[in-house]
Formats: C-alpha cells, structure tokens, sequence
C-alpha cells in the first residue's frame, strides 16, 4: 500500500494563487486542503480548489493525442501527431503564407508555467500577424491604457490596490469577493475587504448589479453599463472644479495635465448622471471622499473593460487615482516588486505603442504583436489574401467565451485545418483535426510568474506537482518546445539543443536589462551556474536570481535562489508593496503620459453616445464562485446544486414583461436568440438583465459528460462581433442590447 504524502502547490484556477495542501497516496489525489502556513492565503480555500482531485482523475480528461476521422477519434501517437501537424501548417503556409496560420491562446496558460514561458517560442515559429489577443476578451482596454501611461507592456506597468493598507476602497465594475481580485492577486478577498472597513475604512462598489462583494461593502450604487466612463469623468471634473487635484508622488511626473482638463470639462456630474445612472451629489460626494481619504484605491476591472467604452473606464479609474496623489503611495494604488521578473528577459526600449498594423478586415489595431480576439471570426471567414486557413489553439475554448459564438463555431468548423493544445473535447476543439493534451494541474510543477507581476504583496511561491504524469506523457513545455522546432524546421535537434536556444533568449534579456544591478555577470557564467539543466525550472531559476531579491549567481550570498525557494514548501513572504513609481516609468519622457491620444481622441465618441437616448434593456455577464473557465463545469463537485445558468431580471421589468421566478424566458440580441429559467432579484438595477458565462454545454461532438448535464445557455449566442471599444477592438460583452419576452411569444 503507499505511503500518504503532502505535497504543497499554489491553486490553479484563478488568480488568487491560494496555498495548498494536498494529500496524495500513489498516483491518487486523497484530499485538497488549504495551506495554513502559506504566509498570502493563511489556509484560506474556496470551492474551486476541490476541482483539482476530479479534474485529475477525470476519465473525460485526454491523456494521449486523438485525431478526427470520418468515424470518430482516434488516438495516435506523439511523433504521428508532431508529423501530421508540421506537415499540414506547413503545406498550408507554403501555398497561403504565414499569415494563413492563426494563433490563440486561453488564460489557463497562466497557470501553467511551461505553456507561459515557451509560447513565445511557439509564436516566433509561426511568424503570423494573425495572433489573437485573447485577453481581449476581457483585458485589452487595461493593457491598452496602462501600456500608453507608464510605458510598460502587460502586465508590468498594471498598479494594483494596496488592500492590505488602505483607507478607502472604490470598486467600479468588478466583483473580488468572486473573482479573488482579477489583476489585483491576493487571497482570502473577503477577509481581506471586510479587514478595510475592521480598521475603521471604507468600501464602496459601483455596479450595475449588487454583487457578492455590495453586500459586503458600506455603500453600493447603481451605474449604467457603459457609463462608467462619464461616470469617472464627471469624479474628475468635481476634482479639478472643487480643487481637489494633488498628485502626491507624482508630482513632477506628469505630462498632460491641462489635457485632462480640459477633456473633462464638459462632464460635469449634472451632465452625465442620465446616461451614467449616477445622481450628480453622488458622484460629487464620492469625488471629495476619496480626495479626502488618508488613503485611497479605485479600482476598475471587467465591467469596466468588456463595455463599449472600456479604454475611457479604464484611464478615469487610474486618472482618478493619480490626481488623489493615491498613485505609488502606501494604501493608494502601487506596483509590485516580482521575485521573478520575466521583465528582463523583454526586449528592452523605450514607450510603448500599438496599431503597428491592423486586422486584414475590419482594420483592428494591433497591440503588443496580437490582434484583438473580435476580429478571429472575421478573418477565418472572409476570402482573400492573408485569410486564416488553419489555428493553433492553446488551452481556450472561445465558441463559449467570445462574442458571437456562433459565428466562431461557423469560422472553425469550415478551416482547413485546426490543432488544439488541451485535454479536452470541448465545444470548441470538437472542430480539431488533432488534439495534444497537456497533463492536468496537479501534474506539473509552477511558479506563478505572471500573478506575482500583480500581487498585492510581494510573495512567491514554487508549487510542486502533486503526482506525477503517466509514462509517456510529455509536459506542456516540451509540446510547445516540439511543435515550435517542427514549425522552423527544426526536427532533428534533441529537446536539449531546443531548449538551449529558448535560455538563450532569456538570458541575453536579462543581461541587458540588469547589467546596472548585476554589472560583470555574463552569459558564459549564467548558463554555466545555473543548477537545472532542462525546462522551464531553468528559466525561473534564471529569473530568481538576476531578479530584485536574488543572489546574482553568489554576488549576494543570502539572496534567493530556486534552492531556496523550495525548501519554503508553503512559500515566502517578501514584504508589502514599496512606492518605486520613478523605476517603473518606461516612457519616453520618462513621465506619466496623462492624456495619450489614443484616449483622448476616443472622448468625442463618448460625447455623441450621450446625445443618444436609447430605451432598450442590455444584458451583462455574471460570474461564479465555483467557476473561472467553461471546463469547470465537467467537475461535478463545482456544479452540484441549484441551477446557477439563469436570467436575472429585476422586479420592475420582469412585471412589466409578464416573468416570474422559475419561468423561460426568450432574450433576443442582433446576432442570436437564447431560452433561459428566469431568477428574479431586487439585486439589479432596471433596464438591466443578466447571464452567467460559460456556458452553453451539451452540444453534439463534445466529450464532457458532466458539464453536458448541466448545459446552461451560452450567453455570447447574444454578444455581438460588431460592437466593440474603438479604442482596444475589444468586443463588448457587458452592455449588449436585448429584447426580453416569455419563452411562448
């Protein structure tokens, strides 16, 4: 009989990075606990977590690569599928170029550190403008936005709420007591919100719906969706009118101050509170509290960025944070010090810049070398020059999470060849031709290189695999690794030789980004000292040691290292977040640009919708504790319980339209209709209805018995391809207009 082990590891399924203890016997998951020494999350668990022993042992989960064929899947090996896909990308690149070829990768890549690090080796391989954005689902208005104000691309230059220290909270459009804190890492959410309003604090959140974390809060108001830009503009011109303005250690750092003047001059609480939702005192009132505050943090996330005007939300949350003197200040809004700072291995220049090219069809713009997501349909179904003819995938599903999904179910199941990295017959990977699973979380090793870049406290944290993989199962990185060298050609080198050239990118960034920290260390010694040979641990080891707590390879004895790092199983504290404003700032002149014309040219849109009068209702997402990606609901313990894929609605309209509880009802967009059980609940605000997303399970060709149970309706059948934030191309998922009826009219 074997032995019973605890293994400690981060939790995979969002972003809060928990701890975790995990009880293994053999190959078997026994029980997922949290972490109590774990100095971020304290022991603290939510019921994601428990998803981690089924998703293991799920017999849906693939385990070898399957191909479809005219009678069904078939499994086949390694080398056969290596072959088949070199092969086919690379007939189809040869006769349509690379641009034939698109690229898409999920956000389950962000836990998984193999598929993070060597993605890029994936893309350099393919060569085609036609990588998708896929945080443009729901982040490229903040990657657009911070990137053009601080100079840094995604997520480097992102401030994150000081929870920890704060006196004064503004959530707009986000729900943490949910989400853990998207782009804002930190667990035990609602300890750590309830503990701003313990020491005597205050919390305010700003929501088209009285969320999880409003009823927790001091005061929720109601706004709009869409209007939270004139809503924070109008904050912004009670600042300036009220002389409220000091930018506290951003003085002397700014560019385009007077801009901001004057481009909220016509906002004037008055003026914005019809389309907004927001009575004018009220925008006043919280203007003058969050200036007045010892302390203060507003902070925007998806109901700020998934809406028509989500470049504009995103900029007023930080301009509101700036001209409080809240940025890069203790309890304010400050940036992270990562233990490992995938930074340095960046090409290192000043600015930052997009639209370098635009989408071949609706001329997109292009940012951070991707196109944004809204455009994928598109440009797989409109012929001519540089049309996608085949995808890559890489862990995503977007016939569930994007916009208009049945246009995208059209656009994959017509390409001529479709190759899907996951381990799952989903809705979206039923059109591969072949599939290469990756082993399942708990399988792997990790560190969260990417989180830690947004964490609300300095922390890090080596996860270890809870069991190991079955024989013959290769890790995420060595598929990456092996498909990116079939891609350039370069099938007959060893995974060594391959790896050999991906450190060698690495460590070339690093150096010339640290020789002023680390002067005299070269690339010669970097390789020859580092203690692992092979994988992604190399590469975190590198970034551990070159970074900001790091032993520069023995030029600082008691500095970190990988070493170190695991002999702390349940991680290590590094400390609160530090004021380093003027070390961030990657900008050409070296100062935050306030008023980038990518935003300011956006306001005269903003004005002209608030001329419009527009009387129809408008659908928003809703999210789930249980659940983060559409997967989770092939877990049974996450979707046990009362039926969670239902219509908000509030009592108002659901008179007016003849609804009630537990009744069907039918919404209507311009792009799809959907039949949903109807919940009603004084939670919204009128004129508003809501879906969770997700969704949408039980269609033929999947391999997900559970979640096919549990189907739900997929709310982006409403979402609409056309309708996006100029700004980003970011489609809008939050503000959809609709139609509501009874299921029988």
């Amino acid at each position: 009989m074997p032995n019973r082990e605890t293994v400690h590891r981060v939790c995979p399924f969002c972003e809060a990075t928990c701890g975790l203890s995990i009880e293994v016997e053999g190959d078997a998951i026994v029980s997922v606990r949290g972490d109590k020494e774990d100095p971020f999350s304290r022991g603290f668990l939510c019921p994601k977590a428990y998803g981690l022993k089924e998703l293991h042992h799920d017999p849906d989960r693939l385990r070898r690569p399957v191909r479809r064929t005219a009678s069904g899947w078939e499994e086949i090996s390694w080398e056969e599928a290596y072959r088949e896909i070199g092969e086919r990308i690379g007939r189809i690149r040869r006769e349509h170029g690379n641009d034939a070829v698109g690229f898409y990768t999920g956000n389950p890549v962000v836990h998984d550190l193999g598929a993070l690090l060597y993605r890029p080796l994936l893309e350099r391989a393919l060569g085609t403008r036609n990588s998708f954005n896929s945080s443009a689902i729901d982040t490229l208005p903040k990657i657009v936005q911070t990137g053009l104000m601080f100079g840094r691309p995604f997520p480097l230059g992102v401030p994150v709420p000081d929870i920890d220290r704060t006196d004064y909270l503004l959530v707009i459009g986000a729900n943490p007591v949910v989400s853990h804190g998207s782009l804002m890492t930190m667990p035990d959410a609602p300890g750590r919100l309830k503990a701003v309003r313990a020491r005597g604090g205050k919390l305010v959140v700003v929501d088209p719906r009285r969320t999880e974390t409003a009823r927790i809060a001091d005061e929720h108001v109601f706004i709009r969706p869409g209007g939270d830009a004139a809503f924070l503009f109008g904050m912004l011109h009670a600042l300036f009118e009220e002389d409220r303005v000091d930018l506290g250690a951003a003085s002397g750092l700014v560019n385009g101050l007077d801009e901001v003047r004057g481009v909220v001059e016509g906002f004037a609480p008055e003026a914005v509170a019809e389309f907004s939702g927001v009575p004018a005192e009220t925008t006043r009132r919280l203007a003058r509290e969050i200036a007045a505050a010892e302390s203060a943090a507003c902070y925007g996330r998806l109901g700020t960025c998934v809406q028509e005007f989500g470049t504009l939300a995103s900029w007023g949350c930080d301009l509101v944070n700036v001209l409080t003197g809240n940025l890069d200040r203790p309890g304010g809004v400050m940036f992270t010090t990562p233990a490992a700072p995938v930074d340095a291995a960046l090409p290192q220049s000043k600015g930052y810049e997009i639209g370098r090219w635009h989408s071949r069809v609706s001329g997109q713009p292009e940012v951070d070398g991707k196109v944004p997501s809204s455009t994928m349909a598109e440009e797989m179904l409109t012929p001519g020059p540089g049309q996608v003819r085949a995808m890559l995938l890489l862990m995503t599903n977007p016939v569930c999470s994007a916009a208009n999904s049945r246009q995208l179910d059209e656009a994959f199941a017509q390409l001529e060849f479709l190759v899907a990295v996951d381990f799952y017959i989903n809705e979206t990977t039923r059109h591969a031709h072949v599939i290469l699973p990756t082993p399942a979380p708990s399988e792997h090793a990790g560190y969260e290189v990417g989180l830690y870049l947004l964490s609300v406290r300095n922390v890090a944290k080596w996860s270890w695999p809870a069991v190991e993989p079955g024989e013959g199962v290769p890790d995420s990185w060595q598929v990456l690794s092996r498909l990116g060298a079939e891609l350039m050609g370069l099938r007959g080198m060893s995974e060594q030789e391959v790896d050999d050239l991906v450190l060698g990118q690495y460590v070339a960034g690093s150096l010339a980004a640290l020789q002023e920290r680390w002067p005299g260390l070269t690339a010669g010694e970097v390789t020859a000292r580092l203690e692992s040979r092979v994988g992604p641990e190399r590469l975190v080891e590198l970034l551990l040691r070159v970074g900001p707590y790091g032993d520069g390879f023995g030029r600082v004895p008691d500095g970190l290292t990988l070493a170190k790092l695991r002999e702390a199983p349940s991680g290590l504290d590094l400390g609160p977040l530090q004021p380093r404003l003027p070390e961030v700032l990657n900008t050409t002149s070296g100062k935050v640009e306030l008023a980038p014309k990518t935003m300011t040219g956006d306001v005269a849109r903003l004005r002209a919708r608030m001329e419009e009068r527009a009387g129809e209702m408008v659908l928003i997402g809703r999210r789930e504790l249980r659940y983060s990606n559409s997967f989770m609901h092939n877990l049974p313990a996450l979707v046990k319980g009362p039926e969670k894929c239902t219509l908000h609605i509030s009592p108002l309209d659901a008179e007016r339209i003849g609804l009630d509880t537990g009744q069907v009802a039918r919404v209507f967009s311009r792009v799809g209709h959907v039949e949903a059980r109807v919940e009603v609940t004084d939670d919204l605000m009128p004129g508003v209805v809501s879906l969770p997303h997700g969704w949408g399970h039980g269609v033929s060709g999947t391999r997900m018995r559970v979640a096919n149970d549990h189907p739900g309706v997929n709310a982006n059948v409403l979402t609409d391809d056309r309708a996006y934030d100029v700004a980003s191309g970011t489609a809008v998922l939050m503000g959809t207009p609709v139609k509501v009826t009874p299921a029988g009219e």
